[in-house]
C-alpha cells in the first residue's frame, strides 16, 4: 500500500484514495501489521495525517430490503471502518445504497438503521463516513441534494453522532445527476444550492471528475478534466472555492497503461492547478490526488 503514497507524492500530490481490501470480495484477510505500520509511518513522513481517504467496497448496499444482504453490507462496512482506523485513514467514502425492490423511503430508513448499528459497533473509532452523491441511476439513492440532506438528518437522529458523518461531493455525479457544472454561473448556482440545502461544511472529500455523459444523463462515466461535458470553467469554480482549500481532492479520471506516456494523472493535475492559480485573489494551495486501488488493475472500477 505504501506504493500508492509514493506514486502520489511523486506527482506532487498531497493525499491519496485507496481500497484497503479487494473491493470485489466480501471477505478479506486481516491487515498485515507490517504493512499497516509501513503505511502509517510513510503517511507521517509525508505529513499527510488527517488527509488520506479510503473508498468502501461497491458490494455494500446499506439500503437493501433483503435482510441477508443488508446484514452482510453492515458487516462489511464495519470491517471497512475498522481497517481505516487501523491505518489511521480519517475518511471513508461510500455510495449511500439502492432501495431495489422496496421504496425510496424504505431505502433511506434502512441506511439510517445501518448507521445506527455501525456507529454502535465502532463507537470508539473516529473515522468519518462520507456519503457520496450519485447520478441516481436505477434505484440508487443520493442524487438530489435534498435527499442527501434528509439522509444526513435521519442518520444524525439515529446515531446522535454528527462528528463521524460527512459528504463526498463528486463533480461527475452531480453534473450527470442534473446539476449543470459546465459554466461558471451553473457551477456557482449548484454549489450555492448545495450550501443552502446541505451545507458546504459537510463536504469532507471532493472527487474531481469530468463527465462523459451530458448534464442530467444519469450516466456514471468519468472523463479527463476539461475533456468532458463539464469543461474547465466549472472546475475553476470548484478548485478556487475557499471553503475547499484544505479538503482532500481525489482524481478518479481515466488511467493509461502503467509506465506509458502521457501520464494522465499528471496532465489532469496540471489543468486543475492552472485553474486554481487563475484566481484574482491567491488562495491557499490545494492538494489533489488520484485513485489508487490495492486490487490488480483488472479489478479497478475507474
Amino acid at each position: 500500500m505504501v506504493n500508492a503514497l509514493d506514486e502520489a507524492a511523486g506527482l506532487k500530490m498531497d493525499t491519496v484514495q485507496v481500497f484497503t481490501k479487494n473491493q470485489q470480495q466480501w471477505k478479506a484477510p486481516a491487515l498485515d501489521p507490517v504493512v499497516a505500520k509501513a503505511w502509517r509511518e510513510r503517511v507521517a513522513g509525508l505529513g499527510w495525517q488527517g488527509r488520506t481517504v479510503s473508498h468502501a467496497s461497491y458490494l455494500i448496499n446499506l439500503g437493501s430490503p433483503d435482510p441477508e444482504l443488508w446484514k452482510k453490507s453492515v458487516d462489511l462496512m464495519t470491517v471497512e471502518i475498522e481497517r481505516c482506523a487501523e491505518l489511521e485513514i480519517p475518511f471513508l467514502v461510500h455510495h449511500p445504497g439502492a432501495f431495489t425492490t422496496s421504496t425510496r423511503e424504505e431505502g433511506l430508513k434502512k441506511i439510517a438503521a445501518a448507521y445506527g448499528e455501525l456507529f454502535k459497533r465502532t463507537k470508539a473509532l473516529k473515522v468519518v463516513s462520507c456519503l457520496e452523491n450519485t447520478v441516481g441511476g436505477g434505484s440508487n439513492l443520493g442524487r438530489e441534494f435534498d435527499e442527501i440532506a434528509r439522509l444526513r438528518d435521519m442518520i444524525m437522529e439515529t446515531t446522535g453522532d454528527p462528528e463521524r458523518l460527512g459528504v463526498c461531493f463528486d463533480t461527475c455525479h452531480a453534473h450527470a445527476g442534473g446539476y449543470d457544472l459546465s459554466t461558471v454561473a451553473g457551477a456557482e448556482d449548484a454549489l450555492g444550492a448545495f450550501d443552502r440545502i446541505v451545507g458546504l461544511k459537510w463536504i469532507r472529500v471532493l472527487h474531481l471528475n469530468d463527465s462523459k455523459g451530458k448534464v442530467g444523463s444519469r450516466l456514471d462515466r468519468h472523463e479527463h478534466i476539461g475533456k468532458g461535458t463539464i469543461g474547465l470553467a466549472g472546475f475553476g469554480v470548484v478548485v478556487r472555492r475557499p471553503e475547499f482549500a484544505s479538503v482532500p481532492k481525489i482524481l478518479e479520471t481515466p488511467k493509461g497503461e502503467p509506465g506509458t506516456k502521457p501520464n494522465h494523472d499528471a496532465l489532469n493535475l496540471r489543468r486543475l492547478w492552472r485553474l486554481r492559480d487563475e484566481a484574482s485573489i491567491k488562495q491557499p494551495k490545494q492538494g489533489m490526488s488520484r485513485v489508487k486501488s490495492t486490487p490488480p488493475k483488472s479489478e479497478r472500477r475507474k
